[in-house]
């Protein structure tokens, strides 16, 4: 997948939710309103010039905590500390691992829980079947089938590419064949420690399969984080609850930081090019805030206890839960855990584990406001 089609996608996945959003608002029936009637918010904290007072903060606060977040270790790449092979920058991706981990398991999946088993839905089918865990367990499965398929597209992109490659002149395919015939001390591939160390072929292939995974990584990350940040502004910006946005605003800050943080050390990993990276960050800082925008514009129609409302939003975010949860356990911490580099040290491993451990647990205290 190119750099130009993935930015389409999430183009696509940001107006699909633009599209779906007026229609939230319209299936509430008489007897759903009977029910949802206790619901209602409580008339202290409800205060509608202060709530848009505080959404209006909110905006450029939680755009330049993400744009901080996601843009700290893209920049912190000139420091040799942060490099993408020393210790620390295993360390802090680990931390961050931990955040996106439980911002699926504290954040996104309980509001899907409380979403598809609200009082406001009838009880048949919603109370009668795990539909939130069913879809995250659905979505993970189908972000391991997207994860397998765009590798398979990108290994097959490369091979196609390798063999239109210049067919090597006689002279250069006899030396290459006499290489093979007496092959040379291993001394000879690391020029004996000195200058530029020559690459093996093997060590090549390696380090672009490497950098394929990584970008996969990158995009199928992203699109998740950009479906779960509308739902959440979306709700942040229909709110007219000040005791919700109060606090909601302040956590939001911590989270899209500390996610930022997470996608920005895969975003070096990847090694895109400027525009790509750009295109990225532009997609992650935005999200939140344009959620938070469109709720503010829907404010007369939106009604967050619908029934159409609560379905939709419990099943993206339900997606969303399987999505990151997959995402974190597999292609981040277990894919850093049982590399070389973690696996050739058992100091670093403890170092990273409780790094986990703290972002895991920083974020899962944000669960309380937010």
């Amino acid at each position: 997948m190119s750099s130009s089609s993935s930015s389409r996608a999430l183009a696509l996945v940001s107006l699909a939710l633009l599209v779906v959003s007026p229609f939230l608002a319209h299936a509430q029936t008489p007897a759903a309103d009977d029910v949802c009637a206790g619901l209602a918010t409580d008339d202290a904290c409800h205060n509608v010039p202060k709530a848009l007072r505080l959404k209006l903060i909110g905006i450029p606060t939680i755009l330049v905590a993400s744009v901080i977040g996601v843009c700290l270790p893209l920049f912190a790449k000139s420091v040799p500390a942060l490099q993408p092979d020393r210790n620390l920058f295993y360390v802090v991706k680990a931390f961050a691992s931990g955040v996106i981990l439980s911002t699926g398991y504290m954040h996104v999946l309980p509001d899907s829980f409380n979403n598809l088993n609200s009082p406001c839905l009838p009880e048949t089918p919603w109370r009668q079947f795990p539909f939130t865990t069913f879809v995250a367990m659905l979505a993970a499965v189908f972000t391991l089938m997207v994860d397998s398929l765009m590798l398979t597209f990108y290994n097959r992109k490369k091979k196609g590419h390798d063999a239109g490659a210049p067919v090597p002149t006689t002279s250069s395919s006899s030396a290459a064949v006499a290489n093979l015939e007496s092959p040379e001390p291993e001394a000879h591939w690391h020029s004996h420690g000195h200058g530029t160390a020559l690459a093996r072929p093997g060590d090549t292939e390696a380090g672009q399969m490497q950098l394929r995974r990584n970008r996969v990584v990158v995009q199928v990350l992203e699109m998740g984080i950009v479906v779960h940040s509308v739902v959440i502004g979306l709700g942040m910006g229909a709110s007219q609850s000040v005791c919700t946005i109060r606090p909601l605003v302040a956590a939001m800050c911590f989270h899209q930081m500390f996610e930022g943080m997470g996608l920005g050390g895969c975003i070096l990993q990847a090694e895109y090019g400027t525009k790509m990276k750009a295109g990225l960050v532009f997609f992650f800082s935005t999200t939140t805030p344009f959620g938070i925008a469109l709720g503010l514009a829907l404010t007369k129609v939106y009604k967050d206890n619908s029934p159409t409302a609560l379905i939709v939003v419990g099943i993206l975010n339900a997606a969303s839960a399987g999505l990151l949860h997959y995402m974190a356990l597999v292609e981040l911490l277990a894919a850093d855990f049982m590399g070389p580099k973690l696996q050739s040290s058992v100091r670093l491993q403890l170092i990273c584990l409780t790094a986990v451990l703290l972002g895991a647990g920083g974020m899962s205290v944000m669960a309380k406001w937010a």
